[in-house]
């Protein structure tokens, strides 16, 4: 690069920090001064604004609009109604708070858009490396009986979705359910209602399970070995709608099926390299009262380094193979790839539509905290009704609407609970939305991969069996954790 190249990037970025340096710290929001908006005109036209963009969002199957586009521009429409007011006051104390504001919430955004980036391109490198597939592959060659895959795969989407987010857990046990049962569509619908919940519930208590329990954890409200606590009550969530759902499916052989499917060059480095990045994102909050978010990018870092040797790797494999005269890589050569691998590329497979969906929600929902329903909304929940009966329908409201806004809502109102009641919040908006296909990611995700086998109708018509469920996770975590509901929230 030239030296004046150099120079303006030098310049540009050294503007940047000094921008960053300079610029009202977000931590100032608790000294900012708030106007009680929820009765005038911007009040009600935010909530109309929010109402309107996430009605498109659940209308997104049937109108092929990604989620992301109408919250995006919301949340610029209510920020801006807010900012015009407060811009108008003639105290210039009121001038900044619309700033300062949004600054807290895009810090809150960034950690968990870094930490699900992170997250995401571990897990695009694992599937592109032939991890997912090897475990699929498995399970589809060893001809176990329908029942037997019943049970298996709701385990595994129990046990993966801890580490794996739920979506990805429910589409790969999915995709095992329909290559072993062919045309049965009884038992395919059936199965595929099991790892909807199963994913659900096992995302449920651990802090990278689910969005809903790593904004709990990075928020401060729990440490990350509390969540175990849930481990019982989302065990018992799962296992009780299984037992019901296993009694209408005949223990009858599957199809047989043989895959191959090898793991790539690098792939248990890759794993390894996850369970590593895990462990730094756990305890540099831990110990070092670091975000978690630093464990996560520096074990992005090390995922990046491995990628190197990956493609230098595969750029000597290609010059032999041009050495040779080959046009190809041999066919029994494991990586089968025609160009070097790049860890970018995965890095760009992100879900960006739901990363951007996530900002257009936190800055909505803090929009609305701004003007002031949110507190309107905790003295009617937490304060009224209590915090048991609130953290309950939280989980029931999460079976319609999307548990990531109902999860920031609760985390902005930050009621005082014990640290049970918190459990209790993140366990219902964890596994509530298993009451209704449309309640959860996984559920979504899984009724586009089964289409027309898989449906709302047919995951209703199981609500029964879901609820009590639901019901006896509830009772359980209540009972086994109780010390926890006297214990003081942080």
């Amino acid at each position: 690069m030239p030296l004046s190249g150099l120079f303006k990037s030098f310049t540009g970025w050294s503007f940047f920090v000094l921008a960053m340096l300079f610029s009202p710290s977000t931590w100032a929001v608790e000294n900012a001064a708030l106007l009680d908006l929820t009765g005038h005109w911007v009040g009600f036209a935010a909530l109309a604004i929010f109402f309107l963009a996430y009605a498109l969002v659940i209308a997104e199957e049937q109108i092929h609009m990604r989620k992301s586009k109408p919250v995006i521009v919301a949340a610029g429409l209510i920020w801006g109604l807010i900012a015009i007011i407060y811009a108008q006051q003639t105290d210039p104390a009121f001038h900044d708070t619309a700033g300062i504001m949004i600054r807290h919430n895009l810090l809150e955004y960034a950690e968990l858009f870094l930490f699900l980036l992170a997250a995401m391109t571990y897990i695009n490198t694992m599937g592109e490396r032939g991890v997912f597939d090897a475990i699929r592959a498995w399970l589809v060659n060893k001809g176990f009986s329908l029942r037997t895959i019943f049970w298996l795969t709701g385990l595994m989407a129990f046990f993966i979705s801890p580490v794996a987010d739920n979506l990805t857990t429910a589409l790969l046990m999915a995709t095992v359910v329909m290559a072993v049962a062919a045309n049965n569509h009884k038992f395919i619908a059936i199965a595929c209602i099991n790892i909807v919940v199963a994913a659900n519930a096992g995302g449920a208590f651990s802090p990278f399970g689910d969005i809903t329990t790593l904004m709990v954890w990075q928020k401060g409200v729990l440490a990350f070995n509390e969540f175990f606590a849930l481990f019982v009550p989302s065990l018992v969530n799962w296992l009780i709608p299984a037992a019901l759902l296993s009694l209408a499916i005949k223990n009858v052989s599957s199809i047989a099926v043989h895959e191959y499917a090898p793991l790539k060059s690098g792939a248990l480095i890759v794993v390894a390299l996850f369970a590593l990045t895990i462990a730094m994102a756990a305890s540099s909050h831990h110990f070092l009262h670091l975000p978690p978010v630093i464990g996560m990018m520096t074990g992005l870092g090390f995922l990046k380094l491995h990628g190197y040797t990956i493609k230098i790797r595969d750029k000597r494999l290609l010059n032999k193979q041009e050495l040779d005269g080959q046009a190809a890589f041999n066919i029994q050569d494991e990586t089968q790839q025609k160009a070097p691998f790049n860890i970018f590329e995965q890095l760009q497979r992100a879900e960006w539509d739901t990363l951007m969906f996530f900002y257009g929600i936190i800055l909505c929902v803090g929009g609305l905290g701004t003007i002031g329903y949110l507190s309107v909304g905790s003295e009617f929940l937490y304060g009224q009704l209590g915090a048991t009966t609130a953290n309950i329908l939280v989980g029931l409201i999460s079976a319609v609407i999307d548990n990531i806004p109902v999860m920031f809502a609760v985390l902005s109102m930050m009621p005082d609970m014990s640290h049970g009641q918190w459990l209790l919040a993140t366990l219902t908006a964890g596994v509530g939305g298993s009451l209704l296909s449309i309640g959860s990611a996984a559920g979504v995700a899984v009724m586009g991969q089964a289409r027309g086998i898989y449906t709302f109708m047919s995951h209703l018509k199981w609500i029964w069996a879901i609820a009590l469920g639901y019901i006896a996770s509830i009772w359980v975590h209540m009972w086994l954790n109780a010390d926890l509901f006297v214990t003081a929230s942080r």
